[in-house]
């Protein structure tokens, strides 16, 4: 199961990325519309065989990056004992806090040759963010919220009491203070 589709990450971070890093450097997908197209799975006939064939390699390249971002994160998933597939309702936010982890991985993993400083990258640091949430989640010190199905079940009463030390001073005895 992924975490994200195709059409997440046309919406965000755009075709424009998307076609720039999945590409091969002899196959090119220039026309930002068509890579949006692919990724969205919509209508392709306007664009010429050739130009197709660069979209198509360049998905192929994206959903590569999309299970293994996927597998990344079951990695984790299963250290903290989730059952896979993780099944979160749409919404959640749970749900919502993975597909940002598949997002910011699999967006690292098409940057991975680029040559930037990663202590200033923001694709560098958005993924070191998502493994580390990951290894917290892992380790118990992270929740996915109120949908989390590994999270420790709520009981239903909590009974709660104060003890405290004898009193020193009665009424009786403060009577003649008056």
């Amino acid at each position: 199961m992924s975490y994200i589709t195709t059409a997440e990450l046309a919406e965000r971070p755009g075709a424009r990325e998307i076609a720039q890093q999945a590409s091969l450097p002899h196959q090119m997908v220039r026309d930002d519309a068509l890579m949006d197209a692919t990724l969205r799975g919509t209508d392709r006939s306007a664009w010429a065989p050739e130009q197709l064939a660069a979209a198509d390699a360049a998905l192929a390249r994206v959903q590569d990056a999309v299970a293994e971002a996927g597998a990344l994160i079951d990695g984790h998933l299963v250290q903290r004992g989730y059952t896979l597939p993780l099944a979160l309702p749409p919404g959640s936010t749970g749900r919502s806090m993975v597909t940002v982890w598949a997002r910011s991985i699999t967006r690292y993993l098409l940057n991975k040759d680029r040559m930037t400083d990663e202590s200033k990258d923001p694709v560098a640091r958005d993924y070191r963010d998502a493994l580390k949430l990951l290894g917290l989640l892992a380790a118990g010190k992270f929740s996915l919220g109120a949908d989390d199905p590994a999270a420790p079940a709520a009981t239903g009463s909590t009974d709660v009491r104060f003890d405290s030390a004898p009193t020193v001073f009665n009424r009786t005895q403060l009577r003649a203070f008056r």
